[in-house]
């Protein structure tokens, strides 16, 4: 696997059980998509990943635990989220319904709020948000005994 600083981490969630199951369900292959804001990006003043692009995926105790391709990125409004990306993020979602609750609950938390510097934030239709589509690509290790699921 190539070293942990030669490519820039993917990161699920903040680290602790959210970001465990995430890793998890990637390494099993049952995560293949995964969906962020786009005022994430505006915020941290970084650009867009591109198809092609080869990241670290990062478990909770900040290691490197696999390489992840973008197979694919889309900007969309939070509204046009479809069943099939529910799906694609891996967590058991069988409904855009659930999916969208799931990640207004995460986006709408404290620790998020905190960190786009804007404790207000709230999420709508309208909101544009940046899927992106991966596979694991080289390297997958088992994640630490500290990131397992019981």
């Amino acid at each position: 696997m190539t070293g942990p600083h030669t490519l820039k981490p993917f990161l699920l969630a903040f680290p602790g059980p959210l970001r465990d199951r995430l890793v998890a369900a990637v390494l099993s292959g049952e995560k293949t998509a995964t969906t962020g804001l786009l005022v994430e990006y505006e915020v941290e003043n970084e650009e867009l990943p591109e198809a092609g692009e080869r990241s670290a995926l990062i478990d909770s105790d900040g290691r490197e635990v696999a390489v992840v391709e973008i197979t694919e990125v889309e900007v969309l409004p939070l509204g046009r989220a479809d069943l099939r990306l529910a799906l694609d993020e891996g967590e058991g979602f069988l409904s855009v319904a659930d999916w969208r609750a799931a990640h207004e609950r995460f986006w709408h938390s404290a620790e998020m709020r905190e960190g786009l510097g804007d404790p207000g934030f709230v999420v709508d239709d309208t909101t544009m948000v940046v899927v992106e589509r991966f596979r694991v690509v080289e390297g997958v290790r088992e994640p630490s005994a500290g990131s397992r699921e019981s």
